[in-house]
């Protein structure tokens, strides 16, 4: 099992900039990649980007793509986003995720066996 515990959500101006952080605990060796989705009011969960846990490499939703930076610390633990140039349309509940199965870039919900327990971000205009 992994557990993760988001933070670092909050109120922010459009143009601004927040980093949620992610700790992770239990099994965490067996995590092959982590993630963060999004959701908002009535809408679906969304895929915003992913990191593979050994090696790096990143991956990215359009929408954030070049606003938003994923990366991990493995000796913390800790898996990061940092979100810059914010707009209303970010805003929305943060989730952390994890998945073990080797090789499989996810960028669906399904695709994710562990969840955080989510962080609000709000945009104002």
């Amino acid at each position: 099992q992994v557990q993760l515990v988001e933070s670092g959500g909050g109120l922010v101006q459009a143009g601004g900039s927040l980093r949620l952080s992610c700790a992770a605990s239990g099994r965490t060796f067996s995590t092959y990649i982590m993630a963060w989705f999004r959701q908002a009011p009535g809408k679906e969960r969304e895929f915003v980007a992913a990191i593979i846990t050994n090696g790096g490499t990143t991956y990215y939703a359009d929408s954030v793509k070049g606003r938003f930076t994923i990366s991990r610390d493995i000796a913390k633990n800790t898996l990061y986003l940092q979100m810059n140039s914010l707009k209303p349309e970010d805003t929305a509940v943060y989730y952390c995720a994890a998945d073990s199965v080797y090789g499989r870039v996810g960028m669906r919900r399904s695709e994710y066996g562990y969840w955080g327990q989510g962080t609000q971000v709000t945009v104002s205009s």
